[in-house]
C-alpha cells in the first residue's frame, strides 16, 4: 500500500516528485532538480468528469497531457461523420502528441469517468527539453512509441480474427496495468464494448460473443466492465504472441 502523500487520484496539490506514477511518466534518471524545472511549468487543473473533452479535434495544438487518474478515449471524426477511436490512455500515459506536426489536434480527448490530468505547454517543453537531454530523449521515446502503437492498430485490423483482435486488446490491457504495478490479471475496463469494437473494427455484437466465448473456454471471467484473466497464456495463444 503506497503512502497516501504519494497517491494522487485527483489531488490538485500532488507534484512530479510525489506522484506515484512519475516512473512512467518522467525518465528513470532525471535528477530531483530537473523534476522541480518540469514542476514548475505543469499545470494540474480541476478533474474531467465523465463526458468532459480534453482537446477537440481540429482545435489549436498547445499541450501535451499526462493522465493522473481515470481514463481518457482519444476518437476522430471523419468529413462523412463517422467515428473512430484511435487510442485509450490510462494513468502514467501521455496524449496529445498527434497535434505536433500540424499544429493540431488530428483527434478528440473525453475522459470516460472521472478523470485528472497534467497539462504540460509545448512550447515551455520544448524549452525545458533543450536543456535537459534525458527529457528530451523521454518524450521522443513516447511519440515513437505512438507511432508504432498506431502500426501496430493498422496491422491488428487488417491483417487478424476477431479472436486475436479481442485477445491482443486484453493483453495489450494487461501490460499497461502491470507497468503501474498493478495486477496483470484482474483490472476494470473504463471503456465500454461499443468503444472496444470500434477501436478494433468490430461490432459490438461480435466483441460480447468473442468474449462469451473466451469466459466458455476458462480465457477469462468478465462481470460487466470487470474483468479477471484466468489463462493467461491461452490468451497468448490466441492472439499469437509470444510471452
Amino acid at each position: 500500500m503506497l503512502p497516501e502523500e504519494q497517491r494522487c487520484p485527483h489531488n490538485e496539490q500532488v507534484n512530479c516528485a510525489n506522484c506515484r506514477l512519475n516512473s512512467i511518466c518522467l525518465p528513470l534518471a532525471i535528477a530531483d532538480d530537473d523534476i522541480i524545472k518540469l514542476d514548475e511549468i505543469v499545470q494540474r487543473g480541476k478533474p474531467l468528469h465523465k463526458g468532459d473533452k480534453l482537446y477537440r479535434q481540429g482545435s489549436d495544438f498547445r499541450s501535451v497531457y499526462a493522465v493522473r487518474s481515470g481514463a481518457i478515449k482519444a476518437y476522430s471524426v471523419s468529413p462523412s461523420g463517422e467515428e473512430q477511436v484511435t487510442g485509450f490512455y490510462l494513468p502514467g500515459e501521455i496524449l496529445g502528441v498527434d497535434g505536433i506536426s500540424s499544429h493540431r489536434y488530428s483527434s478528440t480527448a473525453v475522459a470516460l469517468d472521472t478523470s485528472a490530468v497534467c497539462e504540460i505547454p509545448f512550447e515551455q517543453l520544448e524549452s525545458l527539453s533543450l536543456q535537459l537531454p534525458k527529457l528530451q530523449r523521454h518524450f521522443f521515446q513516447l511519440m515513437s512509441r505512438e507511432i508504432t502503437d498506431d502500426q501496430k492498430l493498422l496491422t491488428l485490423v487488417s491483417k487478424n480474427s476477431a479472436e486475436e483482435r479481442v485477445a491482443s486488446f486484453l493483453l495489450s490491457m494487461s501490460a499497461r496495468h502491470t507497468r503501474r504495478q498493478l495486477s496483470e490479471q484482474r483490472f476494470h475496463l473504463p471503456m465500454s464494448r461499443q468503444d472496444i469494437g470500434n477501436f478494433l473494427g468490430l461490432t459490438i455484437e461480435t466483441v460480447s460473443r468473442v468474449l462469451g466465448r473466451f469466459k466458455k473456454n476458462l480465457l477469462i471471467e468478465v462481470d460487466g466492465r470487470d474483468l479477471f484473466i484466468a489463462d493467461l497464456d491461452g490468451l497468448r495463444a490466441v492472439a499469437r504472441v509470444n510471452h
